[in-house]
């Protein structure tokens, strides 16, 4: 007799490794470690480009010419500013809130005060566009100083984006050194391929919903301790440690409990991270001018005695292992570190969203039924 049964598709948790779209935006090579954006190599634009360009190039596939850039740049700097309404509305929201949840919640309501967006139309989706990554920054800098009790600040229209972010966080313009790390930090997180934000945001994007629900549900997805939030644990974990001494006992602690060591690891790179190289490298810049921690020095005696314990496993720093001590030196407070992840990211998120719409099909994958055989309803005095 002839067998019709369909093979049986395996189940793979967390859909590891499984394809879930085509792109052009990012490419990675874990073995390597190699990151491009559109081509280009991460080493490559940290140190000569600016985020607005990088932003540019994510969003159209190329590097903007300088009317491009100057016309793309003028437009992110004329939509920084954020409707009154939305401002009273963030200052209902308490407090001791983290700010991953008011940056969720704001950037929901904001699309409340641009409705109606015809997402076939290429100019409203850039509108949209511009209006997300000139915002979001505005939004984590006002709500991290109106928690504080202090009035949030306008923004500067004769700073770049990384400088108007620092200067509207702390009232006062940065230095020239202190906007530039800035800028290549918002570069080394501005896109990395398929994560789980990304994959949020394309889901949400394929039932064609707008821009702004698109981000909210990254945003959302960002919030989670296994996405985000990693560089936090790092400073915490630095600082259990206290000492380059205590870090060989520390560690066998630690290893012994099978505890997760924060920074390390990551599933696509199988060695060190090329952000977090860039990251180190932008610590000691900042370390020799302003002055260094010891949180530094463990960090690299950490390093070095996880690379002999675990590094043939292919665990390796990741990004969040250096980001902390940069943000740290900046003076942003660290509950601050994953709402500038997602300022950085909006840039990737937008991308991929675009790139979804291009050929649009909306998700819906199968599942593995493991539940109860068919069985038989009965009354509830019967039960």
């Amino acid at each position: 007799m002839e067998n019709n049964t369909e093979p049986k598709i395996p189940y793979v948790p967390g859909l590891a490794g499984v394809p879930a779209a085509e792109s052009k935006v990012c490419d990675i090579d874990g073995q390597r470690g190699i990151l491009f954006y559109r081509g280009y190599a991460i080493e490559e634009l940290a140190e000569k480009s600016t985020f607005e360009e990088t932003s540019y190039m994510l969003l159209n596939g190329q590097l903007p010419q300088k009317n491009q850039l100057d016309q793309f740049s003028h437009d992110l700097v004329h939509h920084r500013r954020l409707k009154y309404k939305l401002i009273d509305l963030m200052k209902t929201l308490p407090e001791s809130g983290h700010p991953m949840d008011a940056l969720m919640a704001a950037v929901g309501a904001l699309g409340m005060f641009y409705p109606h967006i015809n997402i076939m139309n290429s100019e409203e989706r850039y509108g949209a566009t511009v209006r997300l990554i000139s915002k979001l920054p505005t939004i984590v800098a006002a709500w991290a100083r109106m928690r504080r009790g202090d009035r949030d600040v306008l923004p500067n229209d004769k700073l770049s984006h990384a400088a108007n972010f620092l200067y509207m966080l702390n009232e006062q313009e940065p230095d020239s050194t202190h906007a530039r790390i800035f800028d290549q930090c918002l570069i080394l997180h501005a896109e990395h391929q398929m994560n789980a934000s990304t994959f949020s945001a394309r889901v949400t994007g394929s039932s064609l919903a707008d821009s702004y629900a698109v981000v909210a549900s990254a945003v959302g997805t960002l919030s989670g301790p296994l996405h985000g939030g990693a560089n936090e644990d790092v400073l915490d974990m630095l600082a259990e440690i206290g000492t380059v001494e205590n870090v060989v006992p520390w560690l066998d602690k630690a290893m012994a409990s099978k505890r997760k060591i924060p920074g390390f690891g990551h599933r696509e790179y199988k060695v060190k991270d090329p952000r977090a190289k860039i990251l180190q490298r932008l610590a000691e810049q900042l370390f020799a001018r302003y002055g260094s921690t010891p949180l530094y020095d463990i960090a690299v005696k950490l390093e070095s005695v996880m690379e002999e314990r675990v590094g043939g496993k292919g665990i390796y720093p990741n990004v969040d292992f250096y980001s902390g001590l940069v943000y740290q030196k900046l003076g942003i407070p660290t509950d601050l570190f994953t709402p500038i992840f997602a300022m950085a990211r909006v840039s990737g998120w937008l991308s991929h969203w675009l790139e979804q719409l291009e050929n649009n099909r909306i998700f819906r994958p199968n599942q593995i039924y493991v539940g109860s055989a068919p069985r038989n309803y009965a009354a509830l005095d019967r039960r």
